[in-house]
């Protein structure tokens, strides 16, 4: 049996989360993975009140739609990133506060927490998110990085994320880290760093994304059977990128998305440069069986045409394994 096809909402959050579920499913979507902002979750409420839990149910079986996770990508990254103005558009005015650091990052990691319960009432098992990173900006050693920076960074991520991951334990809980730059883990080898900084937690794994792997040149097929046993969730997102030189490189050349000068853009699912075939087939072979969740990101298309083709493609391309081998109709 093919796995479910879920739209992640997060893209859609100025539309009510009525009506994003009833586009959902007339673009042909199985079901949601729920983003933690706009009025789609708000994790407040899921904590004070349990008939909202039920409403955000009856929302979904109106439409005959799924859940299988609620994300919580924008306050999770202010749990270990060095917070500045920015934050402030991502974050709800009561995690923000008066923006001194220490206490936005304080209240981020207990809504994450809170996260992880609301998840647990909504009979849920993972959280997709980000976790933020205290030294992304030193990314490129220059000037040159002390030689424990990377350590003290790692030590940080461990302080802050670890009291979290052991509330998301006690609640049946596991958190989907999205591996992308500007996060503690944005490549294969920071991803293992961060496992071992967090001492192999059994909560902390992976929302694999292969778009922010394929224009960095990191082996996103890889990824999947080096960290088979924590691919928590899966996002079906695509990136194109040149096969020759641009204006503006790998780091975007302080660009936005769309600029044609760009290496590297979002594409509509099946449009850019993933071979998504080898994706299904690497989860395949680790038994991944939990939904392909689209998160829809192309600044050229319109979103509606672009959610709808992206469903289509991944349910034609996505296959369940086989339980024979082919040619076992020879064996003696």
């Amino acid at each position: 049996m093919a796995r479910p096809v879920t739209l992640f909402t997060g893209q859609w959050a100025d539309l009510s989360f009525d009506t994003i579920c009833a586009k959902a499913k007339s673009f042909g979507y199985d079901g949601l993975e729920i983003a933690c902002w706009g009025d789609h979750f708000e994790v407040d409420k899921a904590m004070a009140d349990d008939s909202y839990v039920q409403g955000r149910w009856d929302i979904l079986n109106s439409h005959g739609l799924k859940c299988f996770a609620i994300s919580n990508h924008l306050v999770g990254q202010a749990v270990c990133d060095r917070i500045d103005e920015r934050h402030k558009s991502i974050l709800p005015d009561r995690i923000w506060g008066d923006g001194k650091e220490d206490g936005v990052r304080e209240r981020a990691a207990e809504e994450m927490k809170n996260t992880a319960r609301a998840a647990k009432k909504m009979g849920l098992g993972v959280v997709p998110g980000f976790t933020g990173s205290p030294i992304w900006h030193m990314v490129y050693s220059f000037p040159p990085n002390p030689a424990d920076f990377y350590e003290k960074g790692l030590a940080l991520f461990a302080q802050m994320w670890l009291p979290i991951l052991d509330v998301f334990q006690s609640e049946g809980v596991k958190f989907g880290l999205e591996v992308h730059p500007t996060e503690i883990a944005f490549d294969i080898v920071s991803a293992a760093k961060a496992i071992e900084a967090v001492n192999g937690h059994p909560c902390f794994g992976f929302n694999y994304d292969p778009s922010h792997f394929g224009y960095q040149g990191v082996d996103y097929v890889g990824f999947i059977r080096k960290f088979a046993d924590r691919i928590f969730h899966v996002h079906m997102k695509d990136v194109g990128w040149k096969s020759g030189p641009a204006e503006a490189g790998v780091f975007g050349g302080h660009t936005n998305f769309g600029d044609h000068r760009r290496f590297w853009d979002f594409r509509s699912v099946g449009r850019g440069s993933i071979d998504f075939e080898g994706v299904i087939r690497a989860l395949n072979d680790i038994g991944y069986a939990g939904p392909l969740s689209i998160e829809w990101e192309d600044p050229g298309m319109d979103r509606e045409h672009g959610a709808t083709e992206s469903c289509a493609f991944t349910k034609r391309l996505d296959f369940a394994p086989s339980d024979i081998a082919f040619d076992a109709a020879f064996a003696e």
